[in-house]
């Protein structure tokens, strides 16, 4: 695989991908590059589908293999929610900001010990043919508060197992090694090794 096109805006998620395909001589492109391509409504019920979808409207487009990504926040005691609606939760317009202040808001009356909650990330690989799939998953809990300025999206609210910090807190040298796209990414470098070696 010589060149792969991230089905992507988000400039956090595009730097996590760069970096973790640094190495392999591929050329990457994303949705930033061109301003042509279509936002890919996102009309799936899971993850997998709506990185399927997103990754095959833009292969149809642009004719060099795919990576997207869906990814999320479940909590417990939302019932899994935000979940696949995690970038749009607080409705049209909605921002990370928004989104936290949100969240907060349903969790206020929730003890720490229901707070439960775990970041999901699928990337969806497809090449024409077929989607193969790269998921991973970070267990943890949301804080009453937000806290710390690194990452994007929940980051700020969602504190990794094992850890008493947020990943805004924690930084992306710690979240590059144990976050859920890390994992998703991992799986895929793994694939990409072995698609290399044969």
């Amino acid at each position: 695989m010589k060149k792969i096109f991230i089905a992507s805006k988000n400039k956090g998620k595009i730097e996590e991908i760069r970096s973790y395909l640094a190495g392999f001589g591929i050329e990457i492109f994303s949705l930033l590059d061109s301003h042509e391509l279509p936002e890919v409504e996102e009309t799936g019920a899971t993850f997998e589908e709506n990185a399927h979808l997103k990754a095959k409207a833009i292969f149809d487009i642009v004719k060099i293999p795919v990576l997207a990504d869906d990814s999320g926040l479940e909590t417990d005691s939302l019932g899994g929610s935000p979940g696949i609606y995690s970038a749009r939760f607080s409705g049209e317009g909605a921002t990370d900001e928004r989104n936290n202040l949100k969240l907060l808001k349903e969790l206020e009356n929730v003890p720490d010990d229901k707070r439960t909650a775990r970041f999901i990330c699928v990337l969806a690989l497809y090449d024409g043919i077929n989607s193969r799939y790269f998921e991973g998953t970070c267990e943890g809990k949301i804080a009453f508060a937000s806290a710390g300025t690194n990452g994007f999206g929940y980051d700020p609210l969602f504190i990794p197992a094992g850890y008493d910090q947020t990943f805004g807190e924690l930084g992306s040298a710690v979240k590059t090694r144990i976050s859920h796209r890390a994992k998703a990414l991992r799986s895929l470098k793994k694939f990409l090794d072995l698609e290399k070696s044969m």
